[in-house]
């Protein structure tokens, strides 16, 4: 695991999160209690916290980056993480709820190793769940003021806009790399951006730190992307929960194979013919296509740019004079993104 410089007083990786988990699990625990009955059950049932029938389980789920980022940039702008906590609930609850949309329009039948929840549930309730998850998080962000829920909402178009042109590009053959940054910036930067800035807002930091960390913030959140792509492809079904090569058998128009597309390469011209085939990839093909994205050069790129996006953020973090331990953890953070498996 990821660890801290200890001249710093930083943790490792696991105890940032499991630190931040504590603060904020009780707040969305209680947030979701108050959830009509049908949208709780399957609210619980994405977060881990219980089976089909409401029975307690205890499912691994993710990391839960983004609240952990909302409270350490608060502490980062020398501020009280606890008072942060609201708006790191309502991040994860936009997140989930995207999660919720994206397993649904994907067709994702696995999620952390089991059923998603619209396979479980059906469509329409998954798909009601995750919008009563995006009310909530307004609602529990309200305590924080306009001004949290101004950003936060501009953060949401941003997401959803990303989303609409992620659709949009499995129905298209001539997709720009450009074009596919500007889709990542907006499908998983603008909330992992806004998860730093709303963590200093709410603890009252203005000028110098929102912008900072707005840029720390905004770069990981493209470098997750870049990372969330290669794992798509090239991920172990074992940590990722998800089946081998999936986004090669959805067609997806990832960052990785949007650059192998507009190689102009040999490779680039065969991967198109597979993308164009209407039947399922085989494994044989499925396999073949992640070698041709490969040789194309979009892993490569990716990887090269996840790299130079994080050093992009540790930079405007150093910049924004954060709290000594609060920097090193964030750096961890950054630094973990890059190489995580799932």
């Amino acid at each position: 695991m990821t660890t801290v410089d200890a001249r710093t007083g930083g943790r490792e990786v696991a105890e940032v999160l499991a630190w931040s988990r504590a603060l904020w699990e009780p707040l969305m625990r209680s947030a979701v209690d108050r959830l009509p009955e049908s949208m709780r059950q399957i609210a619980g049932y994405h977060f881990g916290w219980w089976d089909e029938t409401g029975q307690p389980v205890h499912v691994r789920s993710g990391k839960a980056l983004r609240p952990a980022l909302v409270l350490l940039c608060a502490e980062a702008a020398g501020g009280d993480p606890s008072d942060a906590v609201a708006a790191a609930v309502a991040v994860e609850l936009v997140h989930n709820f995207s999660l919720l949309h994206d397993d649904v329009m994907d067709g994702d039948e696995t999620r952390h190793h089991r059923p998603t929840a619209w396979t479980v549930f059906g469509t329409g309730p998954a798909i009601l769940a995750g919008d009563a998850m995006l009310t909530l998080a307004f609602d529990v962000l309200s305590a924080d003021g306009p001004d949290a829920a101004r950003l936060l909402g501009r953060a949401v178009l941003d997401l959803l806009e990303g989303q609409s042109e992620d659709v949009s590009f499995e129905r298209r053959g001539d997709v720009a790399p450009e074009e596919c940054v500007r889709m990542a910036e907006g499908k998983t930067g603008a909330l992992i951006g806004v998860a730093c800035t709303l963590g200093v807002l709410v603890v009252g930091g203005r000028g110098e730190h929102v912008e900072r960390l707005g840029v720390f913030g905004h770069s990981l959140g493209l470098a997750f992307q870049h990372v969330d792509d290669l794992l798509g492809i090239w991920g172990d079904p074992a940590a990722t929960g998800k089946p081998v090569y999936s986004d090669l058998q959805n067609r997806k128009k990832s960052l990785p194979v949007v650059t192998a597309l507009a190689s102009g390469t040999p490779a680039a011209r065969e991967l198109a013919s597979l993308y164009k085939q209407q039947a399922p990839l085989s494994e044989g093909q499925l396999a073949r296509a992640a070698s041709l994205v490969d040789s194309a050069g979009g892993r490569e790129w990716s990887r090269a740019q996840a790299d130079s996006l994080v050093a992009v953020g540790l930079s405007a973090l150093a910049d924004a004079g954060p709290t000594p331990r609060a920097a090193a953890e964030l750096t961890a953070l950054a630094r973990l993104i890059t190489r995580r498996d799932h």
